[in-house]
């Protein structure tokens, strides 16, 4: 199977002004990223007008949601917003949807949503799936998914998967989760496309910030010093050779770098696409 090209996307949530949002997409474009991914909480910009704005104010920069909560809207809902940004953008929006995270049903419930049980949630994803390929020009469909049925719900229906694992996650188990994927999609594999998160990219371990703790449930150097994947640590060379093994391993070449390190982690780009 031909490897695919690399994509690079970065994940931010909010600024502290409009201006300063649409700084963000602008210099997430100059620096060569593919798309400027949100999350959908309620500690973020809602996302659909955030990533309006971050595509009226560029030209290339894709804007993806990095996902919805299938809870929180109806299907008929997201596939009319879908297709307004997709319309709005020119084509760049890419839709990303999931169960939600652990923390999400306190979201559903000050939105006015019924969280549902886990069941209830996927059947509500495949919902909002259907509802979105029915749309004109509908965009691609990325599912967030680490479990076996959301597993299997992404290699029926998804364009791009998002592997939703924990930040101290190691290789083998990316590498299992991706068997499984592999054994859900059958000869479906070679069209999907892999997605990794990355919390951080630093020089040494020691370089990664403490108040990261915060944000992945614990400590962020011991999580890097025992090998989780969503952190980046090194030289620039470094990390270009061992997202081209993962490639070529796991089948991942659409990496998500938190804002936070967009530019540590530009030099990257630029060696892996030889600028």
């Amino acid at each position: 199977m031909t490897e695919r090209e690399f994509r690079f996307g970065v994940v931010a949530g909010r600024a502290p002004s409009g201006a300063e949002w649409a700084a963000t997409a602008r210099r997430a474009e100059e620096l060569g990223y593919d798309t400027l991914l949100i999350p959908d909480t309620r500690h973020t910009f809602a996302p659909f007008p955030a990533l309006a704005a971050a595509a009226a104010v560029t030209t290339t920069l894709h804007v993806g949601t990095y996902v919805l909560s299938a809870p929180n809207r109806s299907p008929g809902l997201v596939a009319w917003e879908a297709a307004s940004l997709q319309e709005l953008s020119d084509g760049r929006f890419e839709l990303g949807i999931g169960g939600g995270r652990p923390d999400a049903a306190d979201d559903a419930a000050a939105l006015g949503a019924d969280f549902g049980t886990p069941a209830e949630r996927i059947d509500r994803v495949a919902a909002t799936i259907e509802a979105v390929r029915k749309v004109e020009n509908a965009p691609p469909v990325l599912v967030a998914a680490s479990r076996p049925r959301m597993l299997r719900l992404a290699a029926e229906q998804a364009d791009i998967v998002a592997l939703g694992l924990a930040p101290e996650t190691t290789e083998p188990l990316l590498a299992r989760t991706v068997s499984q994927l592999r054994d859900a999609a059958g000869e479906r594999f070679g069209e999907l496309e892999l997605h990794l998160n990355v919390a951080a990219v630093a020089a040494t371990v020691e370089d990664i910030p403490s108040w990261l703790s915060r944000m992945v449930g614990g400590d962020p150097r011991d999580m890097a010093w025992n090998g989780g994947i969503a952190f980046l640590v090194g030289s620039a060379e470094r990390i270009a050779d061992l997202l081209c093994r993962r490639r070529a391993e796991f089948d991942v070449s659409y990496i998500g770098v938190s804002s936070m390190f967009m530019a540590e982690f530009a030099p990257v780009i630029k060696l892996i696409r030889g600028l």
